[in-house]
Formats: C-alpha cells, sequence, structure tokens
C-alpha cells in the first residue's frame, strides 16, 4: 500500500511541475509588453488611436485624416505642438497601412515623431518606409435608394437592350 502512495505522490508531483512548465512556456511576457506600452503612454505628448475607414479617435472625437491634420495644424498656431505622439489600436479598429500613411504625412508636415503599437512592441514610423500618404477627407460610402437601383445615369433602365 504505500508503495502505491509514494507513487501517487510522485507521480502528482510531476503533473503539477509539468502543467506550470507549459503554463509558463505559453505566457511569452505579452502581459509584460502590454503593461509597458501602456505605462509609456504618459511618456508621450499625445496619444491618438486609428479608427475605421482611416479615421482617427483624437480626444475622444472622430476624426478624418484631414481634419487630424487641421487639429495639428491649430495647434501649431497656438504653439501647443506635441514632440511626440502614440498611435494606439482602438476598441474599433486595429492599426491599418492606411493610419501609418497618413500619421507619416503629418510627421512630415508638423515635424513631431510618431510611434505605435505594432502587437505590443512600440515602433517609430519612418515617414520614407511608409510611403507618405496625402491626408484625405472621410466619405461615407453612398447608399442608393431603391427607386435609382438599376438606372443609368439618363433615368432609363439598364435591363433594356441597346441596339
Amino acid at each position: 500500500m504505500t508503495r502505491f502512495t509514494t507513487m501517487f505522490h510522485r507521480a502528482g508531483a510531476a503533473l503539477l511541475l509539468g502543467t506550470l512548465l507549459v503554463l509558463g512556456g505559453c505566457h511569452r511576457g505579452s502581459v509584460k509588453d502590454e503593461a509597458a506600452i501602456a505605462q509609456s503612454k504618459g511618456e508621450f505628448d499625445t496619444t491618438i488611436e486609428a479608427y475605421k475607414s482611416g479615421q482617427f479617435l483624437v480626444d475622444g472625437a472622430v476624426l478624418s485624416a484631414l481634419d487630424t491634420g487641421s487639429h495639428f495644424a491649430y495647434l501649431k498656431d497656438v504653439g501647443k505642438l506635441p514632440k511626440t505622439v502614440l498611435l494606439m489600436p482602438s476598441d474599433d479598429s486595429k492599426i491599418r497601412k492606411a493610419h501609418l500613411q497618413f500619421m507619416a504625412r503629418m510627421q512630415l508636415d508638423y515635424g513631431f515623431v510618431v510611434y505605435y503599437d505594432d502587437g505590443g512592441t512600440l515602433k517609430k514610423i519612418n515617414p520614407v518606409e511608409t510611403k507618405a500618404r496625402a491626408l484625405e477627407d472621410y466619405h461615407a460610402p453612398v447608399k442608393m435608394s431603391d427607386e435609382l437601383q438599376g438606372k443609368s445615369a439618363a433615368g432609363s433602365s439598364m435591363d433594356q437592350d441597346q441596339h
């Protein structure tokens, strides 16, 4: 009987140690990366978030890239232009290529440095490698009414045979 209890104790200890090793290997420090980025937010002069369709969340307001550029132009006029900007993903959108390209353009235009969160690590935007993109206004997709669907600009139906 004593052999079985010691064998079960050893097997239980080995199972516990194996479980701890597996769980420790899965962790990879991702919580540390998130905590480091959250802590570093205070080190930046301005933090903005990426939003849907190339838009940005600036101080709680959804702005197009053009409006965000205008915001920074205003800050430059009043002498409050930030030196460093942190671009973070929002709850609604991750950071996309268009966001990086717009921020690269603003970096060139206004002279501040932009960093962004790339999967838990902070990276600096290089305007040359990112290919800065001209700022543009947001245009919502146009929805056609049911009456206009299937008609040409002249008002005739597009289903008619054209001879």
